[in-house]
């Protein structure tokens, strides 16, 4: 089937501004330019992306997609390499945390695995480089959309609508759009939220990672890029990803300025001198997802709308930017054969090259979250022995740490090559 059927030019609707979604409108316009219309549509681009203040890791191969598609070298300077990490297990009671795993933080002897960087000045650089190439940004949310054959009516929250030969669902964990689609959900509630937040502290971090395995949860502190202070208040930062049971969780955040400090303290450790809060802690519920289909009839699922894990890893948003480096490729490669982006035996090709590493990702990340979030103790006098025994084995660290870093066995789409479309 022609890729023009119906329609002068193919057109892309991706509904949802987040990383997933602007990295693979970028990668689309910048391999097809005129060849295609792309059109991103979220209520969120009426924002100053510079106000989100998340930090993520962006694994070494999504950071090669990302310099593939001239975004990384407007953010590098910004960014934090993670140099090495270390991975600890006790109770927090425990006043020694003994080191059971230690990874040095390079892939092929040269290569950082992972890099730090604020949300919101990646977010600012992809935007940038959409609109630099044409691509229609439009700060309205997707309501729904119609099949008519050939393509799909996706209609606007303003009460416009446009014709598209592909629909891209990258609208979240609660994704309208996949519901719209009748597309299941399999899903199921860790009782934890994760709190995070950016800690300032006195001493250099060094670019070390820390994972502390604690019985209600992990506490990860990553290190983030520091900042000059004229004031001459804390210049070094990190970001932490404190897991907590649940119901711990409000009586925590609302508890007194310098009581949830002392929290902070007892499982930051002092090893980095004073600490203080740079933003305010937020906490999100943590669960596990991943949608019965990834595509639908002129639908595609992206980022969080098809997949969601618990954040022990750090994968969440790589894996959603390996979707959009998939299935760049695949559209890609199709309208440049002349076949239509929205056709069935397309969309099969993105269900059949993401369902294996998704559910890999996501049964390796609950196993360790349950292995870890406990304190049976011949459970955990397994679990540090098994540590103890990965740290005496440098073949299987190197495999874990190019995991870690996205480069996973298998043939990789072209873009997390470093690759262009």
């Amino acid at each position: 089937m022609s890729a023009a059927t119906g329609m002068e030019r193919p057109r892309i609707v991706i509904a949802g501004g987040g990383l997933a979604g602007l990295s693979l409108a970028l990668a689309l316009k910048k391999a097809l330019g005129d060849g295609i219309g792309v059109v991103m549509c979220d209520p969120a681009l009426k924002r100053d992306p510079h106000g989100d203040k998340r930090s993520y890791a962006i694994a070494a191969a999504a950071r090669r997609m990302l310099t593939a598609l001239g975004t990384w070298n407007q953010v590098a300077d910004r960014a934090q390499p993670i140099l090495d990490m270390v991975i600890t297990d006790s109770r927090l009671q425990d006043p020694v945390r003994p080191t059971f795993l230690t990874f040095a933080g390079d892939v092929d002897g040269h290569e950082p695995f992972a890099h730090m960087i604020t949300a919101g000045d990646l977010t600012a650089a992809l935007l940038e480089a959409c609109r630099e190439v044409g691509i229609d940004l439009r700060a309205e949310g997707v309501k729904g959309f119609a099949l008519h054959g050939a393509h799909t009516e996706v209609s606007l929250t303003n009460g416009d609508s446009l014709r598209a030969s592909l629909l891209v669902a990258a609208d979240g964990a609660r994704s309208r759009l996949r519901e719209q689609a009748g597309i299941g959900w399999i899903s199921w509630p860790y009782h934890q939220s994760g709190i995070v937040a950016t800690i300032a502290h006195e001493r250099d971090h060094e670019g070390r990672a820390v994972e502390h395995f604690l019985p209600s949860g992990p506490f990860a502190i990553l290190p983030l890029k520091a900042e000059p202070q004229a004031d001459g208040s804390l210049r070094h930062r990190s970001s932490i990803v404190w897991t907590e049971r649940a119901e711990n969780v409000p009586a925590l955040l609302d508890s007194p300025p310098d009581d949830l400090l002392a929290e902070l303290e007892r499982r930051f450790g002092l090893q980095l001198g004073r600490l203080a809060f740079e933003t305010r802690p937020q906490a999100f519920p943590l669960s596990f997802g991943v949608a019965r289909s990834f595509v639908g009839e002129r639908l595609a699922l992206l980022g969080d709308a098809a997949h969601v894990i618990h954040p022990i890893a750090g994968q969440g948003l790589n894996l959603g930017l390996h979707d959009a480096a998939v299935l760049a490729e695949i559209v890609t490669d199709a309208l440049r054969l002349g076949m239509d982006p929205g056709a069935a035996d397309v969309l099969d090709q993105y269900e059949r090259a993401r369902r294996a590493d998704i559910t890999a990702m996501g049964l390796m990340t609950d196993g360790l979250n349950r292995l870890f979030s406990n304190d049976i103790l011949p459970v955990r006098l397994i679990r540090d022995l098994g540590l103890g025994l990965v740290d005496r084995m440098p073949g299987l660290k190197r495999f874990f740490i190019r995991e870690a870093a996205g480069l996973r066995g298998g043939e990789a789409p072209r873009l997390l090559r470093g690759e262009t479309l």
